[in-house]
């Protein structure tokens, strides 16, 4: 188990559970099946969400009643989100940058963000538009029950992967990818494995801190291997579309995260570039 209890939790934590913003899904579960597809961990889920928004839904206010469970992963994700903080405040430090810390946004049900509105069936993801994260508690839970990824360090991982899609937007890497190119399904999978890279690099300076256990790592590659496009497809659908892709395999989430684990430096990561990913 990751040594959290007592450290620092970050102040960028916005709590918006009990607060929705009105969803319609098109297409019914076939609809939420796509989208947990596409944006499951997902970066830039702005094309897809916004599609789905209704622009005449109401947010509506709804008294929320945390759990001890809920209070103590909340403030697990604010320990881990300060972690995120301190470590790349000093990589961008050493390379002459400073960093902008992100806001995590907590949310219940539903969410709007920059992006538009989103439903908890998308997973946690990012929103460039306002450079927030976004996630629904309740997704630790489904780590565990439908992706058989236990452990408090695979939703670690998670959060790290969104704290990465926010790295590469204030860097803006990938930008150099032609327009055209940034539409299609493999850019999008080089994209993601640049935040697990990230992710990797964020947990090599954990680990130089002396905050994780026995265990922790395996946690996080189980979680990067269960999130792959090909397990999560021969889950939903029984069989496996490889030109769909676009996450990247279970196999090249895992290699990528633990190349940055290993590596610890932004450099070394650019998937766009990468012949073999």
């Amino acid at each position: 188990m990751m040594k959290w209890k007592g450290r620092r939790e970050s102040s960028n934590v916005e709590d918006r559970r009990g607060m929705g913003g009105k969803m319609v899904f098109g297409g019914g579960i076939g609809g939420v099946i796509i989208i947990l597809l596409f944006t499951l961990l997902g970066g830039n889920p702005g094309d897809l969400i916004n599609n789905m928004s209704s622009n005449d839904g109401s947010n509506t206010n709804v008294p929320y009643e945390e759990s001890a469970q809920e209070k103590e992963l909340k403030e697990f994700v604010s320990v881990v989100l300060a972690d995120t903080e301190d470590v790349w405040s000093e990589v961008f430090k050493k390379k002459g940058l400073e960093y902008e810390n992100p806001k995590l946004v907590l949310f219940s049900g539903s969410v709007q963000s920059a992006c538009g509105s989103a439903s908890s069936a998308v997973g946690p993801f990012y929103c460039p538009g306002d450079h927030k994260l976004y996630i629904d508690l309740s997704f630790y839970q489904e780590l565990k029950d439908r992706f058989q990824a236990p452990g408090d360090f695979a939703m670690a991982y998670v959060i790290a992967h969104e704290v990465g899609h926010h790295v590469q937007t204030i860097l803006h890497l990938g930008e150099q990818t032609p327009a055209a190119q940034r539409r299609t399904n493999e850019y999008s999978v080089r994209f993601e494995l640049q935040a697990d890279y990230l992710a990797g690099v964020w947990a090599h300076h954990v680990q130089g801190e002396g905050y994780l256990e026995k265990g922790d790592l395996e946690e996080a590659l189980n979680a990067a291997k269960a999130v792959g496009d090909d397990n999560i497809q021969k889950k939903s659908q029984g069989y496996v579309v490889p030109d769909s892709f676009t996450h990247g395999t279970s196999e090249q989430r895992k290699r990528w995260f633990y190349k940055g684990f290993q590596n610890g430096t932004i450099e070394g990561g650019d998937t766009f570039k990468a012949g073999n990913l």
